[in-house]
């Protein structure tokens, strides 16, 4: 068995005495771990850190087995993310959300937006709208995907400004005002598109909103607790935006 595919790297540990397992997150392939001989030595493992865009070219006898990794790093991202403790964190997050999905099972359209994202996770004002947008694709992915397309009282597709926190529903101002406290802020930037980046306030919401169904539909069904990444990862941004 034999593919060749491009892949970011999600992790990796060691193996054995100078080997490495690394985990991708490839085009075609999925999540997809891999075998790389030689990948704990100092040399090799400088390069094979999250965040860096690879070449990837995978073999095993049979499909089941883990197979070994030739990676060829063509974007190398992770010295510069790696450098500042939101994009850092934020690398660790994204690592634990997509654990989630079943290994080796396609996810293309994840892989393209998690290309375009990793460019930018530097850039702290732009750090907390992706990862944002992010979960809320996951929930997607993961099958737990929110209706914020239209109101769940009315029908209507204006002035969406809450979710309901057990449907997962839009609902509009004048639909949810009687039960605002009971209701999920909906940031516009969730939504639609935006000329500037979110206020601080803004990204604390969309946070809240996926929060709360991340807890709800995908964590706690499984007993596991929220990923201590994301905490960090927000209390990082808010760090950030302070100063």
């Amino acid at each position: 068995m034999e593919w060749s595919d491009e892949g970011i790297i999600l992790g990796l540990r060691r193996h054995g005495e100078g080997n490495a397992i690394v985990e991708l997150m490839t085009a075609a392939h999925g999540r997809h771990l891999g075998l790389v001989r030689g990948g704990g030595s100092r040399r090799q493992a400088a390069a094979l850190q999250p965040g860096n865009g690879v070449q990837a070219t995978w073999r095993a006898r049979l499909d089941e087995h883990l197979g070994t990794f030739a990676l060829e790093v063509t974007t190398p991202r992770a010295g510069r993310l790696m450098g500042a403790a939101h994009s850092a964190f934020a690398l660790s997050h994204i690592g634990s959300l997509i654990r989630m999905l079943p290994e080796r099972d396609p996810h293309p359209e994840l892989h393209d937006v998690l290309t375009a994202m990793v460019e930018h996770l530097d850039e702290p004002r732009l750090t907390g709208m992706m990862m944002a947008r992010f979960e809320l694709m996951m929930l997607s992915e993961l099958g737990f995907g929110l209706d914020l397309e239209s109101c769940a009282a009315t029908g209507g597709r204006n002035d969406l400004l809450y979710v309901s926190p057990k449907s997962g529903r839009a609902v509009s101002r004048d639909a949810g005002e009687p039960w605002r406290a009971q209701l999920l802020n909906l940031p516009y930037f969730l939504i639609g598109e935006v000329a500037e980046p979110p206020s601080p306030g803004d990204v604390d919401a969309a946070f809240d909103l996926t929060g709360h169904f991340l807890a709800r539909r995908v964590f706690e069904p499984r007993g596991i607790p929220m990923p201590e990444s994301r905490a960090a990862l927000l209390l990082a941004l808010r760090r950030t935006a302070a100063q």
